[in-house]
């Protein structure tokens, strides 16, 4: 009896907010095919919340090793895009690797199945259009967060540091006083004649949180250990975000294609400047007098 690997999946792309329903209602269909055809169930590997671009999925990679090592027969999706959504993914592990590893891919609803050599075009042609499929989601998805950012709604996933997020309404920042006076003792130490540096070291010795242990007070997770003390990188990065004026400034930052997460830098004259959005921490005199002396001690420091 020909031992199956059930393979289920669904992420945020497949637009639906009722994903251990779905991932529940695909479990049952391939068990019931497997039992229909009469095929042992080695195992059933599930991933939740993992785009069908990413090949970092672990129950996939899970799978995959199994497979490589011989430990079943076939692998059963409910579709082709449930398996891989990327047109490269497919190519090398239906058409190259599966076959060496002896393994049959099948699928129930769109009828894949390499054993059947006739059946070839036609996956091909689902790879194309899975793929394409996600490069126009990712436009819409970008157009969308565009229009939210040109309405001056915040989209970070954490509020900047003196700030947080609006309990009514997420895409709007409240001051968190606490830490917004320090946004102003800095400001204050800055036009005093101390340097980032020595405000990093002033802060630290003050024993003032710096803003990733603020984060993680807050049960933010960073996936890092929090930094103990101020850098100034992050005292100069502070005090020249004009978020302190109430204007919020995004977009500085895009993904290089939708199929990888790195990020470049956008042209400051492309970037999206909504003034007055939200209450601040600095006056716009204060805020211009301190990137004034900036540019002052940068261009001492060239001569």
């Amino acid at each position: 009896m020909p031992k199956a690997a059930l393979y289920c999946r669904l992420s945020v792309e497949d637009g639906t907010g009722e994903e251990s329903e779905s991932i529940r209602n695909q479990r049952l269909m391939l068990i019931a095919y497997a039992q229909k055809n009469n095929w042992e169930i080695y195992d059933i590997y599930e991933d939740e919340d993992y785009s069908g671009l990413r090949e970092d999925r672990p129950a996939f990679c899970r799978m995959l090793e199994d497979g490589r090592k011989k430990r079943f027969d076939i692998i059963l999706c409910k579709t082709q895009s449930r398996f891989t959504r990327s047109a490269a993914t497919a190519e090398i592990y239906l058409h190259e690797k599966f076959p060496l590893w002896g393994i049959r891919f099948v699928t129930v609803v769109d009828g894949v199945d390499t054993a059947k050599k006739e059946n070839k075009k036609a996956r091909q042609i689902n790879s194309l259009v899975n793929e394409w499929y996600c490069e126009e989601l990712s436009e819409n998805i970008r157009c969308v967060l565009r229009k939210k950012m040109e309405l001056g709604q915040f989209l970070g996933n954490y509020a900047p540091y003196g700030y947080e997020k609006d309990c009514g309404n997420r895409h709007h920042l409240v001051v968190f006083e606490e830490e917004a006076r320090v946004v102003r003792h800095m400001a204050k130490l800055y036009l005093s004649g101390l340097s980032c540096k020595k405000i990093g070291v002033r802060l630290t010795a003050e024993g003032i949180p710096t803003p990733s242990e603020e984060k993680q007070k807050r049960g933010q997770d960073l996936g890092r250990k929090p930094c103990s003390r101020w850098g100034a990188t992050t005292v100069r990065k502070i005090l020249t975000n004009p978020v302190y004026m109430g204007h919020m400034v995004q977009g500085k930052e895009q993904k290089i294609s939708y199929k990888a997460s790195k990020t470049v830098g956008v042209p400051k004259d492309r970037w999206i400047v909504v003034k007055n959005t939200h209450q601040p921490i600095l006056s716009e005199k204060t805020f211009a007098k301190v990137q004034k002396k900036m540019q002052e001690n940068r261009r001492g420091t060239r001569q």
